[in-house]
């Protein structure tokens, strides 16, 4: 039995949909919004590399590997950007949440911190996972900051941990929410969200 299938999670400000090609076009609108391939520490593809990176993310899923979704604005219904489980372990029930972005308009609104809480619920609560995972380029400090602001804990740095697309390294920081602390951090979401 596979352990994470691709779903459709509903929210107020925004739907995560089963990433499928016919995304393509309102993505490279959405990564556009901002031109956000131009963040040197980041792994965001240019509008013109989109339906490779499609492809390379359903290819991962294919594996068993990745779950990909395009984040759909329900104020506009229109995407604005992508975002996946990552890094699956079925038989520890641990996943990443990762490889995110969101177009320029979409940040400092709800629609991140909403789509975090219903990948979190589904990984808790339906999936039954012990631990969800997040990664980060160390130079990334906008990102670490979010991912601490849901209520991760930071749980080390791998050093030199991969390449970045220029041949530097990267530092990546890991942080983590397990099991026992996602009541906390569920109340902790939703009043984010309510305020």
């Amino acid at each position: 039995m596979t352990f994470i299938k691709p779903v459709t999670l509903n929210g107020q400000y925004a739907t995560l949909e089963p990433l499928n090609p016919e995304h393509c076009d309102e993505l490279k609108v959405a990564v556009a919004d901002g031109e956000l391939w131009k963040l040197w520490y980041t792994f965001i593809p240019k509008p013109q590399d989109m339906m490779t990176e499609i492809e390379r993310r359903l290819g991962l899923q294919t594996l068993g590997n990745w779950v990909p979704f395009a984040i759909r604005r329900n104020d506009t219904q229109t995407i604005c950007g992508m975002t996946n489980y990552m890094n699956i372990d079925a038989p520890n029930r641990r996943v990443e949440i990762g490889g995110t972005w969101h177009a320029k308009s979409a940040q400092r609104t709800f629609i991140n911190t909403e789509c975090k809480l219903m990948l979190l619920t589904h990984a808790f609560e339906n999936l039954k996972c012990i631990s969800v995972e997040f990664r980060t380029n160390f130079m990334n400090h906008q990102s670490r900051e979010a991912i601490a602001r849901l209520g991760a804990k930071q749980d080390g740095i791998l050093r030199n941990h991969m390449l970045n697309s220029d041949g530097t390294y990267r530092d990546t920081v890991a942080f983590s929410i397990i099991e026992s602390e996602w009541p906390t951090v569920k109340n902790h979401l939703r009043y984010k969200l309510s305020l």
